[in-house]
């Protein structure tokens, strides 16, 4: 069980946002809809049959298989795994060239020009949630139209993970700027969290107790993944069952 409060580091960032987001396990169907969205939204590559048995397969959302009991009453529960965009995160911490670092909202981005494929934050991430980009990226001709204008394509040779979809962050800002407003609870959406139809995914500001995931972040069956190695990440998962 977590003991963090969701506001607990609202002084780190002035007060403003910390981005985070809430999966139900009790919800999700393992349909696979946000890794197909996440894919989609970012420009992940297919991939190819060669690729899958050496886990070089790009995937910022996977859907994780959890086996429960060793004996003849096993079961499998499914767990959604981003990157967990921790408040302490490992990874920024070995990056010789600061191509991946915690931003004032809360956001672990990586910068992919800065990076020089060193991976070592790819060793220092205990959720195993980036992924080093081993061959130039690949998309049939049909899908090549389809490639999101608003993220980067990653070429060969650097580290890419999961960005809590920044680059709808920045439209949702340019939006309330250009209507004189502040940005509100559910302007900015994960592709993830849009795309899931068991609503299993909640998204948003943690540090704003009126938002739909701060409480939900205070639920009772809130729990964080690995929470003992103290990086505290901004994943929580609402436990099923409980």
């Amino acid at each position: 069980m977590s003991t963090t409060a969701p506001d607990s580091h609202a002084k780190n960032n002035g007060g403003k946002h910390r981005w985070g987001m809430v999966i139900d396990l009790d919800r999700c169907t393992a349909c696979g809809a946000c890794a197909v969205a996440c894919a989609q939204e970012n420009n992940a590559p297919f991939g190819s049959p060669t690729d899958s048995p050496e886990t070089r397969v790009i995937r910022w959302m996977e859907v994780l298989r959890a086996a429960q009991d060793g004996n003849h009453n096993a079961t499998v529960r499914m767990i959604p795994m981003p990157c967990q965009h921790c408040e302490h995160p490992p990874c920024t911490k070995v990056c010789p060239v600061y191509a991946t670092y915690r931003n004032p909202e809360g956001l672990v981005p990586q910068i992919y020009y800065r990076c020089i494929g060193c991976r070592y934050c790819v060793n220092a991430c205990p959720y195993t949630c980036k992924y080093f980009n081993w061959t130039e990226p690949e998309w049939p001709e049909t899908s090549v139209r389809g490639l999101n204008p608003d993220v980067s394509i990653r070429h060969k040779g650097v580290t890419e993970k999961c960005n809590f979809c920044m680059h709808r962050l920045q439209r949702a800002k340019d939006d309330a700027a250009a209507e004189g407003r502040a940005i509100q609870d559910g302007d900015y959406r994960t592709a993830c969290q849009q795309a899931c139809p068991a609503k299993a995914i909640t998204f948003g500001n943690l540090d704003d107790p009126s938002t739909q995931v701060a409480r939900a972040a205070e639920s009772p069956r809130t729990t964080h993944l690995l929470e003992d190695l103290g990086t505290e990440p901004k994943v929580y998962y609402l436990r099923e069952g409980a």
